[in-house]
């Protein structure tokens, strides 16, 4: 009996808090996991699997024009708003409302922009977006969207994340959580950012939560070393890369069979998966060896790190088998505080920078047979007010819009989306949603049915209740679907 004491001690003492909280967290995991069908996590957490139904779509591009774009100044033509422009706004449209910047009583604002309808839709697009005025019918405009949050990092947690606080899984790391990945030598979830800047929300809007992280965003780059720290260190033959790294996965695997712990499986995902992008990755990134009528095309000059670039990366991505990618472009926050932040400066050049390749990549991936499983996303964080932003003076030759959360537009193009329609409106003035109202939350629930995935039942045990990408709210906008 005493060896028998001695070793059970042995054995309790071994089971620390952590190592059961390990074990119960693998378990919970492989029941969430066994929940969508699939046989063999535990051996390849990214392997390919089945969502509820027959999807539309396959894979996502995901265009976020980080700031918050003003949808008066692109798609949203309100003739009223132009007429009132310079005059005292009125106080119906200030009481009980909060402004992340608006002080005291401003002045209304016109359309910055002229409107033209185009296409077969008659959709209205402003002089700001040429190319992409040509592509209307092919797209699906959502013109009374709304969000809760009004400034940048929680309303950019929300629309990836479901919540306005850090902690949750975005968008692609439950895309690829439920859809695993088509080509095992690239990253299933890749991000691509432009403009000088990361989103304000910072790497959380690509992160894993409280997934494991096999399932999080790979920031690529279009300049210079696709990945950092890619390459074998100086010194160090590929064959001695490899050698080491099967051994390393021989101690992680010894470690997971002995305390079970998920996060150690992501860790031999990711020394393996980083060991075949060494080659698969710098083919994939190199546009250089694209022909020059898709150079001209995109507008895309090799070696730069452009919005342009990204997009011809976007979609050779895609065709690759790259589950969902992320593009961010920063600089939409046009407040008219300054000359880069102006709707008659900075925004201008956003326009200018996002216009051309948009278009492109939507007849690109057309042309390749490509659109009708891909699903393309573009919008910010939130919209703009119809007010001038009052804080810079009467002496300010740049203008601007505050933030606003209550309406403003979104767009989804290919993937099983309708094109050439558009659903919502918003009232004269572009202040509120008088029909069609999209929820953030609704948003997402459409891009997982898209998908093949009920929103519902998409779902990760955490901290003891199920988890889902639309929290306990979400309504699929069927309106737009083909």
């Amino acid at each position: 009996m005493t060896l028998v004491r001695e070793a059970q001690h042995a054995y309790l003492g071994h089971v620390t808090r952590r190592h059961f909280l390990r074990t119960a967290g693998t378990g919970l995991g492989a029941v969430a996991l066994a929940s969508l069908g699939i046989k063999s996590a535990q051996a390849d957490p990214l392997a390919p699997r089945q969502p509820h139904f027959a999807p539309r779509a396959k894979r996502v591009i995901f265009l976020h024009m980080a700031g918050g774009p003003s949808s008066l100044e692109l798609f949203d033509y309100k003739p009223d708003l132009a007429r009132l422009d310079g005059a005292r706004c009125p106080d119906s449209l200030l009481e009980g409302k909060r402004f992340a910047f608006i002080r005291g009583v401003p002045k209304m604002l016109g359309p910055q922009a002229t409107f033209k309808q185009h296409g077969e839709s008659g959709a209205w697009v402003s002089n700001h977006l040429p190319h992409l005025a040509q592509t209307v019918d092919r797209i699906a405009f959502l013109k009374a969207m709304h969000t809760d949050e009004f400034n940048h990092a929680p309303a950019q947690l929300l629309v990836h994340s479901g919540s306005p606080r850090l902690g949750r899984p975005s968008m692609g790391a439950w895309v690829t959580y439920g859809l695993g990945t088509e080509n095992a030598n690239l990253p299933a979830f890749v991000v691509l950012l432009s403009g000088g800047a990361a989103p304000d929300a910072g790497a959380s809007v690509y992160g894993s939560g409280f997934l494991p992280t096999v399932y999080q965003g790979v920031q690529c780059r279009s300049k210079g070393d696709p990945v950092l720290f890619l390459n074998d260190p100086e010194g160090i033959p590929r064959d001695l890369r490899r050698a080491s790294i099967r051994a390393i996965n021989r101690i992680n695997a010894q470690q997971h069979a002995e305390v079970g712990d998920p996060e150690i499986l992501t860790r031999i995902a990711q020394y393996e998966m980083a060991f075949r992008m060494q080659t698969s990755v710098p083919e994939a990134m190199d546009i250089g060896q694209e022909p020059a009528y898709i150079h001209e095309l995109y507008g895309t000059v090799p070696g730069e790190t452009a919005f342009s670039n990204n997009c011809l990366l976007a979609r050779r991505l895609v065709e690759r088998g790259v589950r969902f990618v992320q593009l961010f472009h920063w600089g939409w926050d046009s407040h008219g505080a300054g000359a880069s932040e102006a709707l008659n400066d900075g925004f201008l050049k956003r326009c200018k920078e996002t216009d051309r390749p948009v278009a492109a990549l939507l007849k690109d991936l057309e042309q390749r047979g490509l659109l009708d499983d891909t699903l393309i996303i573009w919008g910010g964080e939130f919209g703009r007010t119809p007010m001038l932003e009052n804080r810079s003076g009467t002496d300010n030759p740049f203008v601007g819009r505050d933030h606003h959360s209550d309406a403003y537009t979104m767009w989804l193009a290919g993937g099983g989306v309708k094109g050439g329609i558009t659903h919502g409106a918003t009232d004269p003035i572009g202040y509120s949603g008088i029909s069609g109202q999209v929820h953030i939350h609704d948003l997402q629930a459409t891009i997982l049915d898209l998908l093949g995935f009920d929103h519902l039942r998409l779902t990760y045990p955490f901290q003891g209740r199920d988890f889902r990408l639309t929290d306990v709210h979400g309504e699929v906008v069927r309106e737009v679907l083909a």
